[in-house]
C-alpha cells in the first residue's frame, strides 16, 4: 500500500496513547459520567473513522465502511482484546458514560436519515413510475421471505428473548431486505451512471426500498414496544404512518417551503435556514414517536421535504453534508463498529450461522431483484446490473441493527452477524455494479438525454433557482411580468414580485385583480404547462412593497439568494442615452443575473402576447451564447418563433470556441446556436451578416423582419454609469421591437472597444 494512503491515518497510534493515558488519569478522578471521556472518544472516532474512511475511498470502497472498521478495530474486535485496559478507559461500559455518547449517535443517525431524504429524488421515483416499484416490491419480498424464516429457524441462544421471535424474525427479514440507498447512490455517482436510464432504475428502486423498509421498521417498533402481536396497536401505527406520510406530502410539503423561505427572508441571525431544518426534523421526529413509530422515519420524510423545497437546496446541502459526513457520521457508525465483537467468529459455529446469513442476504436480495427488474420489462443485462446495485446494505442496513439492538430485539452475536453481513455485502457490490454496469451499451434516445442534460447543467436557466421580478406599475412591467412568468413556469420556480413604484402599495391595490403583475405572471406560467413546455407550470408567487429607498430595498432582497433579478420599469432609457436612475440604482445593488426590459411596438398595446417572434445576435462569446439560452428558452415557452443573427465585434474577432472544425467561424457559431434550438426542440432561422457594424445588422433584421422581441447578452462594462456597450446601447435606442437585455452578473470589465 502507497504511503500516500497510509498517511491520513499515520497520528492515529500516538493519539491513542495520549489519549489512553489522560482517559485513565481522568478516570481515576471519577467514577462518574466524564465530558472528558466524552470529547476523547468523539476525536479518537472522527480521527480513526475518517482516516479509514480515506483509505477505502481511494481504493473504491465506501468511506462509511472505512468508519465501520475504525469501530471494529476500536472495539473489543482487536484493541480490545490486544490491549483491553486502554480501550476500557477509553470507551468504558457505564450506563452514564455509554448515555452520552450514545445521546451524540442518536441525533446522528436522525441528521444521516434528514440528509438521505434530501438526496432522494421523488421526480425520479415518479419518473420510472410502476416499473420501480414492482421491481422494489419483488425485491423486498423474496430476501424478506427468506430472512424471516432464517429468524424463525435461528438457535434460542442467539434471541435475547426467545418468546418474542416473530418480532425477531420481523428484524431478520427487513434487514435482509432494504438496500442502502445512500451506498447506492454513490456507486452509481462515482461512475457516471446516475442519469443513464439502468442508473435511474436502480437509485430510484433502492430510495423506494429504503422508504418500504422504514416504515416496515416503524411497525416493528411499534410491535417490539408492546412486546406482543397486539392487532390494535399495529394498526394504530400503520393507520398512523399512513396518516402522517399523506399529511406531510400534501399539507406538509407546503408548509415546508414557506418556513424556509420565511426563514430565509425574515430572520436575520446566522443559519436561519438551518435552524428551522433542524426544527422541523426534531418536530417531525417526535411526531412519528407519538404515533408509535420510530423517529427515523419522521427525520427521514423531513429530509425528503427538504430536498423537494425549490429554493436553497444547493446551500442548505452543502452546509448541512460537510458536518454530518464529518462529525455525526463517524461517531454513529464507529459505535456501530464498536458494538460488534467479531471474536465470537472464531466460534466455528457463529462463523458458519454468519457465512449462511451472509449466503442467504446475497441471494435472497439478488435473486429478488433480478426477477423484478425482468418483471419490469429489462433485459438480461440491466437486471444484472440492478441486482448487483441492490445488494448493498451498508448505512441502512447498521441503523436497523442498531435500533434492534437498543429496543432489546437482536442479541449482541445477532448484531454482530448483521453487521458483519453488511459490511461484507457493501464492499462486494462496487466491484460487481461496476463490472455489470460496464457491459451496458447506451442507445440513442439515451446518449441524446444525457449530451443535453449534461449541458443543460452548465446551463444558465436549468441552474435558476429563485428569480426576483422588480416592477412599478407601468405597461412595461406587465410585460416583464409576462417574460418572468415564462421563464418561471419552464421549472415552476417561485418568483417574488417586488413592486418598487413610489405609490406602488395603492396603485396594486386598485389594479383589476386578473391584471396585477402576480396574475400575470401565474398566466404565463400557465400558459408554459398548457403548451406543454415546462416541468411545472404553476408557480409560487408571493409579493413584497418598497418600504424604504430604493437601493436600500433592493440591497436588502439581494442578501435572500435570487439569482436573477428582472427589472420592468415605465422608463428604461433617457434623452441622454442612459439608463434612467431607478435602472441604474437597482444594477448598483444587485451583483447577480440582471434582466432589463423594454417593451415596444406592438407589446405596448398588447404586453401579454401569446407568442413571442424572437430575434437573438449570437458572436460566440460567453454573455451571447446566455443571451442565445434565454431566448430559445423564452420561444419554447412562448410558443413563437427564433432567429439568430452571426454578429461580430471586435472583442469577438479570432476567438472560435463554437466552432466546429471544417467549418468558418460564423458558420460554426450558428451550428452550435442551431443544435441548441434542436435539443429544447425549437425551429430557428439562421441569418449571417459579417459586413455590418453588430448595430446596424441588427437593426437591419428587425425593420426587414416580423420580430417582436430582441433578446441580448451582455456585459456590464467599466463606466461612471450603468454600460453594456454601444451596441446594447444603440439596439435599445433605435429598436422598434422589444429588448431584453440579459447580462452575466460578473464585475464591470474594461471595455475593449467602443462598439
Amino acid at each position: 500500500m502507497q504511503w500516500s494512503l497510509l498517511r491520513p491515518v499515520g497520528l492515529v497510534p500516538a493519539a491513542l496513547v495520549l489519549t489512553t493515558i489522560a482517559a485513565s488519569a481522568e478516570g481515576g478522578k471519577s467514577a462518574g459520567p466524564s465530558e472528558f471521556l466524552l470529547v476523547a472518544q468523539i476525536v479518537v472516532l472522527i480521527a480513526v473513522g475518517r482516516g479509514l474512511g480515506e483509505i477505502m475511498q481511494r481504493i473504491g470502497q465506501p468511506s462509511v465502511i472505512g468508519e465501520l472498521l475504525a469501530g471494529i478495530l476500536l472495539g473489543p474486535s482487536l484493541f480490545g482484546w490486544i490491549w483491553p485496559e486502554a480501550q476500557q478507559a477509553i470507551f468504558p461500559k457505564t450506563p452514564e458514560q455509554k448515555a452520552m455518547i450514545d445521546g451524540v449517535a442518536q441525533f446522528g443517525i436522525l441528521l444521516l436519515l434528514l440528509l438521505t431524504g434530501m438526496e432522494t429524488d421523488l421526480k425520479l421515483v415518479r419518473k420510472i413510475g410502476k416499473a420501480a416499484i414492482a421491481i422494489s416490491i419483488a425485491g423486498i419480498v423474496v430476501p424478506f421471505a427468506c430472512g424471516f424464516a432464517l429468524g424463525e429457524f435461528l438457535p434460542d441462544a442467539l434471541l435475547p428473548n426467545p418468546q418474542a421471535r416473530v418480532v425477531a424474525s420481523l428484524f431478520m427479514g427487513t434487514a435482509l431486505s432494504i438496500s442502502s440507498v445512500k451506498i447506492v447512490a454513490v456507486v452509481v455517482r462515482e461512475m457516471n451512471f446516475m442519469r443513464r436510464n439502468v442508473g435511474q432504475i436502480i437509485v430510484a428502486t433502492a430510495v423506494i426500498d429504503d422508504t418500504i423498509g422504514w416504515i416496515i421498521i416503524a411497525v416493528i417498533f411499534s410491535l417490539a414496544s408492546q412486546g406482543t402481536l397486539d392487532v390494535g396497536s399495529v394498526a394504530r401505527a400503520v393507520l398512523g404512518t399512513l396518516a402522517f406520510l399523506v399529511v406531510s406530502f400534501t399539507i406538509g410539503r407546503r408548509l415546508v417551503f414557506q418556513l424556509i423561505r420565511w426563514a430565509n427572508d425574515t430572520l436575520v441571525s446566522t443559519a436561519p435556514v438551518i435552524t428551522v431544518i433542524l426544527l422541523l426534523m426534531g418536530t417531525m421526529a417526535l411526531i412519528t414517536h407519538l404515533i408509535g413509530v420510530h423517529t427515523v422515519l419522521g427525520a427521514f420524510v423531513a429530509g425528503i421535504l427538504v430536498g423537494e423545497s425549490p429554493i436553497l437546496t444547493r446551500q442548505i446541502d452543502e452546509r448541512l453534508r460537510g458536518l454530518i459526513s464529518s462529525f455525526f457520521m463517524p461517531v454513529f457508525f464507529g459505535l456501530a463498529g464498536l458494538s460488534a465483537d467479531l471474536s465470537v467468529l472464531r466460534d466455528p459455529y457463529m462463523l458458519m450461522l454468519t457465512g449462511l446469513l451472509v449466503v442467504i442476504a446475497s441471494v435472497g436480495k439478488f435473486g429478488g431483484a433480478f426477477v423484478g427488474g425482468t418483471i419490469g420489462g429489462l433485459n438480461y443485462r440491466e437486471s444484472l446490473a440492478l441486482a448487483s446495485g441492490m445488494n448493498a446494505r451498508g448505512s441502512t442496513e447498521v441503523i436497523i441493527a442498531t435500533i434492534g439492538l437498543s429496543i432489546g430485539v437482536l442479541s449482541q452475536n445477532l448484531f454482530t452477524m448483521i453487521v458483519t453481513m453488511a459490511i461484507v455485502t457493501t464492499m462486494a457490490m462496487p466491484p460487481m455494479l461496476r463490472a455489470a454496469l460496464a457491459q451496458l451499451p447506451m442507445n440513442k434516445e439515451e446518449r441524446e438525454r444525457l449530451e443535453r442534460e449534461e449541458f443543460e447543467k452548465r446551463g444558465f436557466i436549468a441552474n435558476l433557482e429563485r428569480p426576483l421580478l422588480a416592477v412599478d406599475e407601468s405597461v412595461n412591467a406587465t410585460f416583464a411580468a409576462h417574460i418572468a412568468g415564462l421563464i418561471a413556469g419552464m421549472r415552476g420556480l417561485p418568483i417574488t414580485v417586488l413592486h418598487i413604484g413610489r405609490h406602488a402599495k395603492e396603485q396594486e391595490k386598485g389594479r383589476d385583480e386578473e391584471q396585477s403583475h402576480e396574475a400575470v405572471v401565474k398566466k404565463a406560467a400557465d400558459a408554459v404547462s398548457d403548451h406543454g413546455n415546462g416541468d411545472v407550470g404553476s408557480v409560487d408567487v408571493i409579493t413584497r412593497t418598497r418600504r424604504a429607498e430604493l437601493g436600500e430595498t433592493i440591497a436588502d432582497e439581494a442578501r435572500k439568494g435570487f439569482d436573477l433579478l428582472v427589472v420592468g420599469v415605465d422608463k428604461v432609457t433617457t434623452t441622454k442615452d442612459r439608463f434612467d436612475r431607478m435602472v441604474e440604482d437597482i444594477a448598483a445593488e444587485f451583483e447577480g443575473p440582471l434582466a432589463i426590459v423594454a417593451a415596444r411596438g406592438r407589446h405596448l398595446k398588447q404586453p401579454m402576447p401569446d407568442t413571442l417572434n424572437i430575434l437573438v445576435p449570437v458572436s460566440g462569446s460567453s454573455v451571447s451564447k446566455r443571451g442565445a439560452e434565454v431566448a430559445v428558452a423564452l420561444a419554447q415557452a412562448g410558443s413563437g418563433s427564433l432567429r439568430v443573427i452571426y454578429v461580430a465585434t471586435t472583442r469577438d474577432k479570432g476567438a472560435q470556441r463554437g466552432a466546429s472544425r471544417g467549418l468558418s467561424q460564423e458558420a460554426g457559431i450558428l451550428k452550435d446556436t442551431s443544435d441548441l434550438a434542436a435539443r429544447y426542440e425549437v425551429d430557428i432561422t439562421t441569418t449571417l451578416r459579417v459586413n455590418r457594424a453588430p448595430e446596424v445588422a441588427i437593426l437591419r433584421e428587425i425593420d426587414t423582419t416580423d420580430v417582436d422581441l430582441v433578446v441580448m447578452g451582455v456585459d456590464r462594462i467599466q463606466a461612471d454609469h450603468l454600460s453594456f456597450g454601444g451596441v446594447a446601447e444603440a439596439v435599445l435606442r433605435q429598436s422598434k421591437a422589444s429588448v431584453l437585455l440579459v447580462s452575466s452578473g460578473e464585475a464591470p470589465q474594461v471595455p475593449a472597444e467602443k462598439a
